[in-house]
């Protein structure tokens, strides 16, 4: 990243992570924050039955609100790394907790899907992107030997909420209602205040040095010299045709497991096997990243997990009974863990730190298009095809694509570029 002097405008070096300590405080408040927001948009499906009968709209409408809630997580990474870098992540965090639980208040009390979309929807969305960004940044900054394990941790937060709030919600609509549910969920939301306010800087005179170069030459709210490094380029590119596949095989799988024969329960139970391979395989993937002889090629490990799941979905394409559905979500389970885990940590490792903010906020914001386009995209083919053999095959055949792009592109642009320079 080179040496920084207020002289020459650039911000003063990061202080050294100290890899422990208050880190493993952050490490939690991201494992939190992490499960709130990957799992909360799907945990709000159950409440979907009897939002169709109160509010007399179909499945697709309710839908929309945990497409809105994730379109606001991704859509919205410039605009968080833009406040992170004015205002530093506690204070982001801290607007953003009150944000996504006055979000899920609101809509208990409204009375069409239009006001649902704008708060569950729209203002708990925005609310859980400001958490969860500053989040990352943070857990980057506290941790550095043992950052891929710190982010393998982290991110299997996504799975244990996801196995705890689906039930939760479940029981709260029983005893309470949508309305009371909505209220309750709004209430576990202000833990993400709690998780923001142990988001401390690590050397406030360091604060004070970086406040000297901004009032001598103005700090870059957002910054794009991250687009002529090369790696960014190459992960940006894989990243958006990995998202067009990899989240389509477990938004179909109950539907086409109910459509070979298997009972609706057995079918539902096919979800949790994926959650609880994932909950092992995420922190499992990040020690094995952060051994000294894997870590400097975390690239290539990438590559592989993506190259894993694109073949467990092309080999699982044919599976006509639910033993082999079974077999496909272990090793689904265990490959998407591994992407889970590795994401993040790859990325750090191109821009490193001091970039990272504006680097996943861009990275964010080109994911949401992929978002947009693949699942949807697969369930209308499934509607038109009525065939979800090649939903699977054209899924992961994506995945492997997105793999060998950026080994191949990191092996030929990266590391031969680094022998010739010498």
């Amino acid at each position: 990243m080179g040496s920084a002097d207020p002289e020459e405008g650039r911000l003063p070096p990061p202080v050294k992570p100290p890899d422990g300590g208050w880190g493993w405080i952050v490490l939690l408040g991201c494992f939190v924050i992490t499960g709130f927001s990957y799992a909360f948009p799907k945990a709000v499906s159950v409440y979907f039955k009897e939002l169709m009968k109160d509010f007399h709209v179909g499945y697709s409408d309710t839908a929309w609100i945990s497409s809105i809630m994730l379109a606001m997580l991704y859509g919205t990474g410039p605009v968080c790394s833009i406040m992170v870098n004015q205002f530093g992540c506690r204070p982001v965090m801290l607007i953003g907790g009150l944000l996504a639980s006055s979000g899920m208040i609101l809509a208990s009390f409204t009375t069409n899907i239009i006001e649902l979309y704008l708060t569950a929807g729209v203002l708990t969305g925005l609310g859980m992107a400001l958490n969860f960004q500053p989040s990352l940044i943070m857990l980057g900054t506290y941790f550095d030997k043992r950052r891929p394990l710190a982010n393998g941790l982290a991110a299997a937060g996504s799975p244990v909420f996801l196995s705890s709030l689906s039930p939760l919600g479940q029981v709260l609509l029983e005893k309470f209602g949508w309305r009371g549910g909505f209220l309750i969920m709004g209430g576990l939301l202000l833990n993400c205040c709690t998780c923001g306010a142990v988001m401390r800087p690590l050397d406030m005179g360091m604060k004070r040095k970086k406040e000297k170069a901004q009032d001598k030459y103005g700090k870059k709210l957002l910054d794009f010299s991250i687009f002529s490094n090369r790696g960014f380029i190459i992960y940006t590119i894989s990243k958006f045709i990995l998202v067009l596949g990899l989240f389509v095989p477990p938004i179909l799988l109950v539907n086409y497991a109910k459509d070979t024969g298997v009972p609706d329960t057995e079918a539902a139970f096919l979800l949790s096997i994926i959650g609880f391979i994932d909950i092992f395989a995420r922190p499992a993937c990040g020690m094995v990243a952060g051994l000294k002889w894997v870590r400097p090629h975390v690239a290539y490990l990438f590559s592989f997990s993506m190259l894993f799941n694109g073949l467990t979905d092309i080999c699982s394409a044919r599976a006509s009974n639910y033993t082999g559905l079974v077999i496909f979500c272990v090793f689904f389970g265990i490959s998407y863990g591994m992407v889970g885990a590795l994401q993040f940590e790859v990325l750090m490792a191109i821009v490193g730190s001091q970039k990272f903010s504006s680097a996943i906020g861009l990275v964010l914001l080109i994911e949401a298009f992929a978002v947009l386009i693949g699942p949807p995209s697969a369930g209308r083919l499934v509607d038109a095809l009525k065939n979800y053999e090649v939903i699977f095959y054209l899924a992961g055949s994506e995945v492997v694509l997105s793999a060998l792009f950026l080994a191949m592109a990191t092996y030929c642009c990266l590391n031969r570029g680094k022998k010739k320079e010498p």
